[in-house]
């Protein structure tokens, strides 16, 4: 296919290739570009084909050239190995003949055939989407850079106004010429091939004769009928400012289509407030917030015109409100009123003299004819206003006062850390407003250990953890502003607490404490040096002041403590000696007995007590029996030693010497009973 009806605007000339080409119209502009390519110094009959393309350049710029505007661009020219060496050495402009042939002449090749990002290049220069564009391509060698010559060139002649692009093959192979010929056949334009100077020559003035050649003017097509519609619209006369209203059609064209409403004479095309017209023939529409003159309108989807118009007199709605003329900080108050045009209006309370439009605490209108509103926090002057969804208009509104609240507050002087205290009070504004104990000097509005007041007047509040100065505030939720303070001090607690100094791997053992705080306190044994806080083997306190803790399996030194939970905080500690599940325990007393013996058999137990009391007796019980429990107990009131009469079980044991009247253990050996 060969056109030649476009201008010329680009000239590609690659490895040793020159390509001329004229533009066919004085309004077309030209680009030529010029192949830098290091194939150039390729020689054909003894001479480089750079030579051969700057001796034959002056064909291509014949007489169009001298009506047109036309340029030079140049690739491979300056870096090798770089695919963006592409540069336009002449802008494309009026008389630049003998620039371009002095800029070809100062060409050296050096790099790689970017040829399909030149074409592209030099249609974006000469504007190809705008105005009608040629581009002739002269090349030694194929593209290099691996992109689709073919595929751009289609590209461009689509989005091109008259874009063209003519394609010299110089020194290519009949099995190259593919690769270069689609792009001049996509385009519309000539392929030829040069192999050698004089073919070349003819080849660029062929190129240029086709060029320079004015086109045949394309007739102008007879535009198409616009297609008529059938669409009828049928709606109210009047509706409420901001009422929905509703609107039904027939012969609806598209789902995409709109059903709109705009002021009376808007501009052909204009869409507000709206519904899409889907696979529906009605629906409800919102009517603008402002009265005055509207018109309904069909417009159809694609191309915004109007098919259907109905006119519509927006009118303004009646509306009463009604609310006290004073409330408390914070409080709930009751509103009502009549003449509500839309669900998702508002009822708000703001500011007195606010804004048009403004809304804050507010409630929406919906099904109702009244409500409770929440007064600011803040006393003063005060506007409860009825305010239209659409459009955020204020269609009626009443006066309040907003007074201060009269709060008091009783609490203790002082209270031991993480207690619990009892909080009074009276006047209070909402069951979401809160007592609250923080440090001396916090911030308004501050929140630490708290309860909500609901409908109460007393409550327990918890004491933090540090020790020092603080205050038990009354806080209004609403602005979160404190109405009554009480100051406290919160003071130490005073635990005390006793277990064994040594106990076994994995056993259980007492542990006693006076002074709980908090029944959710708890005990725990920790390794030596623990972070303050950290929890392990553990029981929570409750109303306690005994309970058995469990060792650890690991052996070592630890810390039995206990931890306030309020901060987490250790009150009182003791340390403990973890030793082997089969060591000897001794507190003021040893025994001497054997560590393994038959079932049945009767064995000889020594012993020796330092303090002497009035209960004091050598016991034989199971190893996970409790410690004041046994299966055999002897009494101390004899010589040591004794005789004790083993059980027919097999088992682990251990022989225990008790202090009764103490309520202690003086000595525990284990004794294993095969």
């Amino acid at each position: 296919m060969t056109r030649i009806t476009k201008s010329l605007t680009a000239l590609t000339l690659g490895g040793g290739l020159i390509g001329a080409v004229p533009a066919s119209a004085q309004d077309e502009n030209v680009m030529v570009v010029f192949d830098g390519s290091n194939s150039m110094w390729g020689q054909i009959d003894g001479t480089a084909k750079i030579e051969i393309a700057r001796n034959v350049m002056d064909n291509l710029l014949g007489d169009w050239a001298e009506t047109r505007n036309v340029g030079l661009m140049a690739y491979g020219h300056r870096r090798r190995g770089d695919c963006s060496d592409i540069e336009i050495l002449v802008q494309p402009g009026a008389d630049t003949r003998a620039g371009i042939l002095d800029r070809i002449g100062a060409i050296t090749p050096t790099g790689k055939t970017p040829l399909t990002s030149a074409i592209e290049q030099a249609a974006t220069t000469l504007s190809y989407t705008d105005t009608p564009a040629t581009v002739v391509l002269i090349s030694d060698g194929l593209e290099s850079c691996e992109r689709d010559p073919c595929a751009v060139s289609q590209a461009l002649e689509q989005a091109g106004i008259g874009f063209t692009a003519h394609v010299v093959g110089f020194g290519r192979s009949d099995a190259d010429a593919g690769a270069l010929s689609c792009i001049a056949e996509n385009t519309g334009g000539q392929y030829l091939s040069a192999g050698n100077a004089d073919e070349l020559g003819a080849a660029l003035s062929a190129v240029g004769t086709a060029v320079a050649a004015a086109p045949e003017p394309e007739p102008v097509p007879e535009p198409e009928p616009e297609p008529k519609y059938e669409v009828t619209l049928a709606t109210p006369d009047t509706a409420l400012a901001g009422s929905a209203f509703e609107v039904s059609w027939t012969g609806a064209v598209s789902s995409s289509d709109f059903i709109t409403v705009v002021p009376a004479g808007s501009d052909e095309g204009t869409v507000e407030g709206h519904v899409r017209t889907r696979d529906n023939s009605g629906d409800t529409l919102r009517a603008p917030g402002e009265p005055g003159l509207y018109e309904v309108r069909y417009v159809l989807g694609k191309g915004r015109r109007t098919l259907a118009s109905s006119p519509i007199e927006l009118t303004e709605p009646e509306v009463t409100l009604t609310a006290p003329d004073t409330a408390l900080a914070g409080s709930a108050f009751e509103v009502s009123w009549t003449g509500a045009v839309s669900s998702s209006d508002f009822i708000t309370v703001v500011p007195a003299g606010t804004d048009e439009g403004t809304v804050e605490g507010h409630v929406r209108a919906r099904e109702n004819s009244g409500d409770t509103l929440r007064a600011p926090g803040e006393p003063g002057l005060y506007e409860v206003r009825y305010v239209l969804g659409q459009g955020r208009r204020t269609l009626a509104s009443s006066p309040i006062e907003v007074t201060e609240p009269e709060v008091t507050l009783a609490a203790p002087d002082t209270a031991l850390a993480g207690s619990a205290f009892e909080v009074s009070w009276t006047g209070a504004v909402s069951g979401s407003d809160y007592v609250t104990i923080v440090p001396v000097g916090s911030d308004d509005g501050a929140r630490e250990n708290h309860f909500r007041v609901r409908d109460d007047n007393e409550n327990d509040l918890r004491a933090p953890g540090q020790t020092g100065l603080y205050e038990v505030r009354y806080v209004l939720e609403e602005g979160r502003r404190t109405l009554a303070s009480q100051r406290i001090e919160v003071t130490e607690p005073e635990v005390t607490l006793a277990a064994p100094n040594e106990i076994r791997a994995g056993s259980a053992f007492p542990v006693t404490w006076t002074g709980t705080v908090s029944r959710s306190d708890y005990i725990t044994i920790v390794p030596m040096g623990a972070n303050a806080g950290a929890r392990e083997t553990h029981f929570r306190v409750r109303d306690d002041t005994e309970n058995d803790l469990t060792a650890p399996t690991e052996t070592g030194f630890y810390e039995i403590r206990y931890v306030l939970e309020e901060g987490r905080r250790t009150l009182a500690m003791q340390p403990i000696e973890v030793l082997a599940e089969d060591a000897t325990l001794e507190r003021g007393a040893s025994l001497d007995a054997p560590e393994t013996a038959a079932a049945g058999s009767t064995i000889t137990v020594g012993w020796t007590v330092e303090n002497e009391s009035a209960d004091q007796r050598i016991t034989f019980a199971r190893a996970d029996q409790a410690i004041f429990t046994w299966v055999v107990a002897v009494k101390l009131d004899t010589p040591s030693p004794l005789e004790i009469t083993l059980p027919e079980e097999p088992g682990s044991y251990e022989l225990r010497v008790l202090d009764l009247v103490e309520q202690e253990v003086l000595v525990r050996q284990p004794i294993q009973i095969d």
